[in-house]
């Protein structure tokens, strides 16, 4: 390549990268350090398996109703600051979660985090795409990857100190001190200035946040019915795959320790088996649709969940449902970036409206799976409740078609004209 047209990426930039990076890697490692303490909370706050699942509801809600502040948020503040502030607000909320002495003020603190992780979410990932923008390659999946080592060392440190008999706040609290101390470090490496016009929009696009200025108005009956039908397929397919990672952080712990006989730490290993195993996937994911296909790969990767948690729920044990949660990260790895993708491109709807009514369906999935694994636990059992995520493997692999565009359809690549 000509000296003239070799990329030179900037000091600022190599530092704006690794400032995103850490707060990508501390948002990830929140979630991570709440997983394996659930079982201890839900048992302190005195709750049934279904008022576990409706006070976690209370995240997603957060995250419905105030997380379409993301956008005016970023573009009166910047990107820089509703990240990094952003993500200090969610670790003190996350320790205000840890300290709740009652399932109300809980389900509050929750739906805090919910909201403020919302806006974290769409305000890092418009960081991102503006550093990407000026490395001229595609940086994004990395800060993804960061995200989950984050998730991985966030339940590992959880597993660790629930198995040391660390109290609930004292580990949170140590880790909101250590958040904001990150955050407070990178907030100086990240981009000055003002941000692009569209930065709310396209990070709401990357992190699968619904936001009304994606969802332009399109005469329904103008739509082909074919087009519905693949949407609604491709929506099932991102609910599959959120209703897996949602059954590991909700109830992973829960299942193992309850009902496996797992000690705290072992416990921690189902969540931390999913997060690391999604976090290998990621990593090949391209290449293996690069191969493969879309199609192929989530069919394989809806197989892969329906015999691994199957199995592992078919003949319950401690090491095979790590496995078995395991194979379920793997799994639907590819899943919601692809369906995603897939809905953005469908032809007959404008740019952004099939990614938007995919991500409020996928969005109002989350809020459903805590309390109906929750209600079927407690009228049955809690692996009957996860027995759904099997169920959710077969539903790809029967509908994987979708994830492939029809002949002679334009591809726009979810992000390449709005670029989470």
């Amino acid at each position: 390549m000509p000296a003239s047209e070799r990329r030179v990426v900037t000091t600022e930039l190599k530092r704006a990268r690794i400032g995103v990076a850490l707060i990508f890697f501390t948002n990830g490692i929140v979630l991570g350090g709440f997983a394996p303490r659930i079982p201890e909370i839900r048992n302190s706050l005195e709750l049934s398996y279904g008022g576990l699942g409706l006070a976690m509801a209370a995240w997603p809600i957060g995250s419905l109703l105030l997380g379409l502040a993301a956008g005016s948020l970023i573009r009166r503040y910047r990107s820089s600051r509703v990240a990094t502030f952003g993500m200090s607000l969610s670790a003190i909320a996350m320790l205000g979660a840890g300290l709740a002495g009652s399932p109300l003020w809980f389900g509050v603190a929750l739906f805090i985090v919910g909201t403020t992780d919302a806006w974290v979410d769409v305000a890092q990932n418009s960081h991102g795409l503006r550093v990407q923008r000026g490395y001229k390659r595609s940086i994004l999946n990395s800060f993804h990857a960061q995200w989950s080592i984050g998730a991985v060392t966030g339940g590992l440190v959880g597993g660790i100190a629930a198995g040391a008999g660390m109290s609930v706040p004292w580990q949170f609290g140590i880790v909101a001190v250590f958040v904001i101390a990150v955050n407070a470090f990178a907030y100086p490496m990240l981009l000055k200035g003002p941000e692009p016009a569209h930065a709310g929009e396209e990070g709401a696009d990357e992190a699968g946040i619904p936001h009304a200025a994606t969802a332009p108005h399109t005469p329904l009956r103008r739509v082909p019915r074919h087009t519905w039908a693949l949407l609604a397929a491709l929506s099932v397919i991102a609910i599959a795959g959120g209703w897996a990672e949602d059954a590991a952080s909700t109830w992973s712990a829960s299942y193992l320790r309850d009902e496996l006989s797992a000690g705290a730490t072992l416990a921690a290993l189902g969540f931390v088996s999913m997060q690391g195993c999604q976090f290998i996937g990621r990593i090949l994911g391209d290449r293996m649709v690069d191969r493969w296909g879309q199609r192929s790969v989530a069919r394989w990767g809806g197989l892969l969940v329906a015999l691994g948690m199957g199995l592992a729920i078919a003949f319950p044990s401690v090491w095979g449902t790590i496995v078995g949660f395991g194979a379920a990260g793997f799994g639907v790895a590819t899943l919601i970036p692809g369906a995603m993708h897939a809905a953005d491109q469908l032809p007959g709807l404008r740019a952004g409206t099939g990614l938007t009514v995919l991500s409020w369906l996928m969005r109002t999935a989350f809020l459903l799976s805590p309390p109906v694994v929750g209600a079927i636990a407690d009228s049955t059992s809690l692996r009957t409740g996860l027995a759904l995520v099997p169920l959710m493997g077969v539903l790809v692999f029967l509908l994987a078609g979708a994830m492939s565009p029809p002949q002679g359809t334009n591809l726009r690549p979810l992000g390449s004209a709005r670029q989470s």
